[in-house]
């Protein structure tokens, strides 16, 4: 498909009073935004074509949710007060922006060399991520947000389901809640993972939703976990980090690990 008539397409997608689009034919990009705030959500247009021609129009009914819910966030006024239960840590790459587009500061921790800790209040369907100026106007701290957040994590259920390859054992979480990444904050949960492992624990956050945690008790798992990684980062809609970590000492430490065979079935 051309990038012309995937253009018509989004034109009738997103047809409405209150929302103007425009195409930024040199840049390949769609954008939709608010008639009179003119905030709003650009789209590249390639992603799409290549979305479309593999799921047709189940991909753009998804785009249109997620750029409904972005548009709505945008343009209400959310509150931290009362709202204590509903906010959570994010996992996010290093190279996620660290401010709005209106170049408000958004609030983040560092976590390791490849990972940064955003905050984020959930709206249900959706969440929006924690800036300066909603704890600004709360008469927040940082460090009592940290802890809210970070208490919330803990009560998040964790079922994980277990596959074993090459006799190594590995642990999937995919719940699709949003926070599945978000569970490497869980540090019970780690420590209880450890105390169990046969070999060493290792994990990984390639997207927002999946976490992997590996008991690696050969070199063989080290190549497997390795693929699996790059895969799941590939597919994710908010893709964290192809590198997995070991876990040693309450602590994480980037692997670097070069897989050179094919897991062995």
């Amino acid at each position: 498909m051309t990038t012309i008539k995937m253009k018509k397409k989004l034109d009738e997608l997103f047809k409405n009073e209150e929302w103007q689009t425009s195409f930024i034919r040199d840049k390949d990009l769609y954008r939709i935004e608010g008639a009179e705030s003119k905030q709003g959500v650009s789209i590249n247009i390639p992603n799409v074509i290549s979305k479309y021609e593999e799921r047709g129009d189940a991909a753009l009914d998804e785009l249109k949710f997620h750029v409904t819910e972005s548009l709505q966030m945008m343009h209400e006024e959310h509150h931290l007060s009362g709202q204590e239960q509903q906010i959570y840590p994010v996992i996010r790459s290093t190279s996620f922006p660290k401010e709005t587009k209106s170049e408000v500061p958004l609030l983040y921790s560092e976590h390791t060399a490849e990972t940064n800790i955003y905050y984020a209040l959930d709206l249900g369907s959706t969440y929006q991520l924690i800036d300066q100026q909603m704890l600004q106007e709360q008469g927040w701290t940082f460090d009592r947000l940290k802890e809210i957040a970070s208490f919330n994590v803990r009560s998040l259920s964790v079922e994980p389901k277990r596959d074993t390859v090459a006799g190594n054992d590995f642990y999937f979480i995919a719940t699709q809640d949003g926070y599945d990444a978000s569970r490497i904050l869980n540090e019970a949960f780690l420590e209880e993972m450890k105390a169990n492992a046969v070999g060493e624990l290792a994990v990984a956050v390639p997207h927002q939703d999946v976490f992997i945690v590996a008991d690696i008790q050969n070199d063989t798992g080290y190549d497997v976990l390795a693929q699996m990684t790059m895969k799941f980062f590939a597919e994710g809609r908010v893709p964290i980090t192809s590198l997995s970590f070991i876990y040693e000492d309450k602590h994480l430490e980037p692997v670097f690990i070069l897989a050179k065979n094919k897991p062995k079935n």
